[in-house]
């Protein structure tokens, strides 16, 4: 395995031997759980010395941030978080074509994200949708337990249910995108529609549902579920739950934002956080993707992706920009106005 040291030591060399006055630094956008998007920025500034600024928003908000930014891009490179926005962002022109050297070394569903975007962004992770539930306030309720879709839109769940927003989540964006691929878009707001009869409240970050959840603070939570692990392996009472009917899944992804002040800095930490040693940092914060580096380690911890019905995700279509901004118009007009 490559060490951190040697596969940066010639551009940290570079580096030393220009003795610029401005040391080196980069602006990273960060989607990802709050404590992998630091220790991802502290180890590439340990093994670089370059000085990273890293701010932690969900996927919705970074996409929304960098797009009202374009004209004058203060973002460097932008890591984690679903993959929809990601493309839309490719799309709209807002990323940076860029081919790595690493590419070798990834999992083809990595790649293949990078080829339906033009190259401007390339897949770091994946993971199941589907959802988690507190076990002991689903007994204290005297509720059913829940095991598939169809069964949250159960009038005995009203009040239950949590989950973000699709216009500032990603989570929430590819659970509204799988329920139109999975029923058809109009057995799909149907679902959608019925479900917000039982929404207790829409979350502006997608794993906040789970988190609730873990307190006591909120029963069931639809998130991805590899968040709603990190609960359970946390010593939460939650049990994760992979929909019978099938569910989507992400391929979270990474982008080099188009305009970028450090573009050279923002390669550097392209290449070095598509590396298996970069990629193992998620096994320090219990962070149970499923990395798309071939010789990063999994943890047996996470969900077994081959064991979990997936639907066939068109990524492409529902990450594209009228696609993403149609149902999500549709949404607002037709879901989130609707009594509870």
């Amino acid at each position: 395995m490559i060490s951190i040291k040697t596969f940066l030591g010639a551009s940290v060399l570079a580096f030393a031997a220009a003795g610029t006055a401005q040391a080196a630094k980069l602006t990273f956008y960060c989607s990802a759980q709050e404590d992998w998007c630091q220790l991802m920025a502290n180890s590439f500034q340990d093994a670089t010395g370059i000085d990273v600024a890293m701010t932690r928003k969900s996927s919705g908000e970074t996409f929304a941030q960098i797009k009202a930014e374009s004209a004058n891009p203060k973002g460097d490179v932008w890591w984690g978080g679903t993959g929809d926005p990601h493309l839309q962002a490719a799309e709209e022109g807002l990323t940076a074509e860029y081919i790595s050297p690493m590419r070798d070394q990834l999992h083809p569903w990595a790649i293949s994200q990078a080829e339906s975007a033009g190259n401007r962004t390339i897949g770091i992770y994946s993971g199941a949708l589907g959802y988690g539930y507190n076990s002991d306030l689903l007994a204290a309720n005297n509720l059913p337990e829940p095991a598939c879709w169809e069964d949250l839109l159960k009038p005995e769940y009203k009040g239950h249910v949590q989950m973000a927003n699709p216009n500032s989540s990603g989570t929430a964006y590819t659970t509204l995108a799988t329920m139109v691929q999975l029923f058809g878009e109009e057995g799909g707001f149907d679902f959608m529609k019925g479900l917000h009869a039982n929404i207790n409240q829409y979350t502006k970050s997608g794993s906040a549902p789970i988190k609730a959840a873990g307190l006591g603070e909120n029963t069931i939570g639809i998130v991805f579920l590899h968040d709603a692990v990190a609960q359970a392996v946390a010593g939460f009472p939650i049990k994760v739950v992979a929909p019978c009917e099938g569910t989507g899944y992400e391929i979270g992804s990474m982008s080099i934002i188009d305009g970028s002040r450090n573009m050279d800095e923002a390669k550097q930490f392209y290449d070095w956080a598509l590396s298996a040693e970069a990629q193992n940092l998620a096994l320090q914060v219990n962070a149970f993707q499923v990395p798309s580096n071939k010789g990063a380690e999994t943890s047996p911890k996470a969900p077994d992706m081959s064991q979990i019905k997936l639907i066939d995700y068109d990524f492409k279509t529902y990450g594209s920009s009228d696609e993403r901004g149609r149902l999500l118009k549709k949404w607002d007009d037709e879901v989130s106005v609707l009594p509870q």
